[in-house]
């Protein structure tokens, strides 16, 4: 099968690029292209950060600040309140000048390997779900809470943002 031919199918296969990928294209792209993400930074009048719990095939279960990767012709303001939404159930302002830019390579995966990620500073318009607050033993994934220090078993790939929590 010729190169035009291999991506001419693949096009086939991707409705909307705009709305995200499907998982098969999309993990394919992570293993020959770095990955933009926005993570959101949101801390209340105590100056905690708000965090949610990870588990999942990429990471070792974890807290993490909230984040999320840009779609196609997607711009950081709908990726940023779309995070807030699904993640948290709410919304949220941000200052458009991210405060951290940073490039992780993770030098023995090759899916998923390569990210460029922007951390903003954000505001909550509309506070997080109730329903998956944090509350008590184990958390789940997708539960929040804040913290007033960062949390001893945050996912090693954010402690590059330890200095802002």
């Amino acid at each position: 099968m010729k190169m035009k031919d291999a991506i001419s199918t693949i096009e086939s296969l991707t409705e909307d690029p705009c709305k995200g990928l499907p998982e098969d294209i999309f993990l394919f792209v992570s293993r020959i292209t770095p990955i933009v993400n926005v993570d959101l930074l949101i801390k209340n009048e105590q100056n905690q950060t708000l965090m949610t719990w990870r588990d999942d095939e990429y990471y070792e279960p974890g807290w993490h600040i909230p984040g999320g990767i840009i779609r196609f012709k997607e711009t950081f303001e709908d990726r940023i309140k779309m995070v807030a939404k699904n993640e948290l159930g709410a919304e949220v302002d941000f200052d458009p000048n991210p405060l951290a830019i940073n490039e992780v390579i993770h030098p023995a995966r090759e899916t998923r390997g390569h990210f460029i990620s922007l951390l903003f500073k954000c505001s909550l318009l509309k506070p997080p779900s109730e329903a998956h607050r944090y509350k008590l033993g184990r958390p789940k994934a997708n539960e929040w809470k804040w913290h007033s220090t960062c949390p001893p078993d945050i996912i090693a790939i954010h402690e590059m943002y330890k200095k802002f929590i």
